[in-house]
């Protein structure tokens, strides 16, 4: 049986940041796979939603050409979109380490905190 001020040390100082890493890790994953952004850079050249316009039998150099240019088209409208979605989910990856490594710290010095603002309000009153 430990005495209730070491069991809150050890919830303030162990369980809790324990935990905190673990949301913190979950939320990064999640990123990620809300973005998809590791099926995003392995099909980054791919064409857009999959549009592709065959080529056709024979052998017409205007009708090839213009098959040639819609497809290249609709490829760099893949890179582009890709290259958008990516981005966006590493910046929002980059937000939720700023914000979970403000947090993770934040709780470590919370108790610090309430100490000081108890110290401040006595030294206020007096």
């Amino acid at each position: 049986m430990q005495n209730i001020f070491l069991q809150y040390l050890n919830w303030q100082f162990f369980d809790v940041p324990g935990n905190i890493l673990k949301a913190w890790r979950n939320f990064l994953k999640f990123n990620l796979n809300y973005f998809s952004v590791p099926l995003l850079l392995k099909s980054f050249f791919s064409p857009w939603r999959r549009y592709n316009m065959p080529y056709g039998r024979g052998f017409d150099i205007g009708k090839y050409l213009e098959t040639l240019i819609s497809n290249l088209i609709f490829r760099f409208l893949g890179l582009v979109m890709r290259s958008f979605l990516i981005i966006i989910g590493l910046l929002v990856e980059i937000f939720i380490i700023f914000a979970g490594a403000i947090l993770f710290f934040g709780w470590l010095v919370l108790p610090a905190i309430l100490i000081a603002g108890l110290i401040f309000g006595f030294k206020v009153l007096i």
